[in-house]
């Protein structure tokens, strides 16, 4: 077998055992959102069903599992429902997780960012069974948390079995996420850029994630589709954008999901930073949030639970003014009550029942003032879900195809591109991923990635300025005349010339340390004697990452430039503190031109 075919043999094997891994990450995932969906479907038939007679609607894409039981509504049961999940849920997550409090897609980011891709191999068992608890009771939240880390979780157990390196248990992990959330909202597409785009608070994709999510959340979303049947989640009557002056209502639309995304943070965090302060046992705060949240079912029960039929009845144009700001600003408090307390869901669900809910108000009040402009207020919804959690989450691509995907809305693109540019904008302040960082060069993943992309597009002749014109000494000089020299200047490292004034070996002040005590032998010994003759050396083509790998091989502070066609002709010495502060000083300044194109959000927005 010729080398060639070899090396191709070596690539097939390689491609076919990552393939593999990928593949059975979706499969794991697809058959954890399978298991997840069931047991809510479960929850929902026992718990608000035969409990409390509470039968939401489901969206158009999901059927119930068991048929309804004929238990009348209890506005009471439903008071305190909320609370028994929450005992439940907490204890559960406090004794055996505590990890998996809140929303679990925020732990997964952390994870990522800043533990190697670990996910301890309970937290996705106690995830699903805790999130199906607080979510079946009445608690407001999403599936997309659990259901990512159960995928995260098998990826990073997988790559830990098979001793893989951080970076790839990395990739695996962000593989499962991507493949948890595409299955469970049915859109692999956007799943896949989901999990690369979430990583980060600016417009940057985890480039390497994105083909493993890809084939992860394919496979997942074909296993979940083969037992829940295919389609997308939500029906829609195949709205189109046809009138350019609709533009400026979606404008205002942006202005509104903004206010409300913010308000949407604030109280969310605002509820979590007061659990997190207030000096009662763990265990019990779910249950308070569950009170709160049972409290507000009581007035509001559409509210509750996950609140996908609503906003499936919003796309229809079915729901009043006044019932979507208060699904819209209900669903807000009840989220922050049900996950800030210490429960266990997502948050990607309620985002979008709030931001198609606000869409959905202001897409009417538009209908009404100019009918021939906004003719039909139910895509105000789907560019509302797009825009709300663009305007909370910084994710502003895998958003617009998550809500197409699960809308089957493609003729809305235009629109939700608007829309959804509009709110990264005016909201990067806020956000629901308190981990994500900034960009890829704010990550500790890629810290040293970086610092060598970096340092390899800077050649040693950019720093002409910092290359030190030192004093040099001749091969033949004693030593003793040498140590005059030496008294008299701070310079530690000395080039060696010889009588042609060519570069044949350099020494530092360590070198002489045995001569220098040894008073008999100074006239004797020459700086030839002394000198470092297998020299290692730099010229001003060689980037500084190749710089800096000698310094650190060799231990040394400071490394000798000479010409690259005549290495006996010394240029000077450069030093490895100033390569570290031009580098700083380099980064410092990219992030100083962002913080000058980046459009600051007006005051008190």
């Amino acid at each position: 077998m010729s080398l060639k075919k070899q090396f191709d043999s070596l690539d097939i094997a390689l491609a076919g055992r990552w393939l593999f891994y990928f593949v059975l990450i979706g499969v794991i995932a697809g058959a954890g959102a399978v298991l997840f969906h069931y047991l809510c479907g479960l929850g929902m038939h026992y718990f608000l069903d035969l409990m409390a007679g509470y039968r939401p609607n489901p969206p158009a894409g999901e059927h119930l599992l068991l048929p309804h039981t004929d238990t009348p509504f209890n506005r009471w049961i439903l008071l305190v429902l909320p609370a028994l999940g929450g005992i439940v849920s907490g204890w559960l997550v406090y004794t055996f997780a505590p990890e998996a409090e809140g929303h679990g897609t925020d732990a997964a980011i952390d994870a990522y960012h800043h533990k190697g891709g670990r996910i301890r191999s309970r937290i996705p068992f106690i995830k699903t069974i805790a999130s199906t608890i607080t979510l079946t009771t009445g608690g407001s939240g999403g599936r997309e948390g659990p259901i990512a880390q159960i995928g995260a979780g098998f990826g990073s157990f997988l790559a830990t079995r098979f001793n893989l390196s951080e970076r790839e248990r990395r990739i695996m992990m962000a593989a499962g996420i991507g493949a948890g959330v595409g299955s469970i909202f049915r859109a692999p597409l956007a799943g896949a850029l989901f999990a690369a785009e979430v990583l980060y608070r600016d417009p940057d994709f985890e480039s390497e994630v994105i083909i493993p999510a890809g084939i992860s959340s394919v496979v997942a979303y074909c296993i979940f589709c083969l037992v829940f049947g295919w389609g997308s989640l939500f029906d829609s009557p195949g709205f189109k954008f046809q009138n350019p002056l609709e533009l400026g209502p979606y404008m205002v639309l942006a202005g509104v999901l903004v206010v409300t995304g913010a308000l949407y943070v604030k109280v969310f965090y605002g509820v979590v930073d007061i659990f997190h302060r207030w000096k009662i046992p763990n265990h019990i705060k779910p249950a308070i949030g569950g009170l709160l949240t049972g409290i507000i079912g009581f007035f509001l029960p559409y509210t509750l639970a996950f609140g996908y039929g609503m906003a499936q009845d919003a796309i229809f144009n079915k729901l009043a003014i006044s019932t979507l700001i208060a699904l819209a600003l209900g669903k807000i408090f009840t989220t922050a009550f049900s996950i800030g307390s210490g429960g266990s869901g997502g948050v990607f669900g309620p985002s979008v029942v709030i931001g198609g809910a606000m869409g959905g108000a202001v897409g009417k009040i538009f209908h009404l003032l100019i009918p021939s402009v906004v003719a039909t207020p139910g895509s105000f919804v789907i560019v509302g879900m797009a825009g709300f959690f663009t305007a909370v989450s910084n994710t502003p691509i895998s958003t617009i195809i998550f809500v197409s995907e699960m809308t089957n809305s493609y003729h809305l693109l235009l629109p939700s591109l608007l829309v959804c540019s509009l709110c990264y904008l005016l909201a990067q302040r806020w956000t629901l991923y308190e981990n994500q960082v900034k960009s890829r060069i704010d990550s500790p993943a890629h810290a040293g990635e970086f610092m060598m992309d970096i340092l390899q597009t800077i050649k040693v002749e950019n720093l002409s300025h910092l290359i030190k014109d030192v004093r040099c000494v001749n091969e033949n000089l004693p030593f003793s005349e040498f140590k005059k020299i030496f008294q008299t200047t701070k310079q530690h490292y000395f080039p060696v010339m010889n009588a042609e004034g060519r570069f044949t070996g350099i020494f530092s002040s360590t070198d002489i340390r045995e001569v220098i005590f040894t008073v008999h032998i100074e006239d004797l010994v020459v700086m030839k004697d002394i000198m470092i003759s297998n020299l290692i050396t730099t010229h001003p083509g060689e980037d500084l990452n190749t710089v800096l790998f000698k310094l650190t091989q060799k231990n040394i502070d400071a490394l000798p430039v000479v010409m690259e066609d005549n290495p006996s002709e010394f240029l000077g010495l450069i030093y490895r503190r100033d390569i570290i502060a031009h580098y700083n000083a380099h980064i410092q300044k990219i992030r100083e031109n962002e913080e000058e194109i980046t459009i600051e959000p007006q005051p008190g927005q």
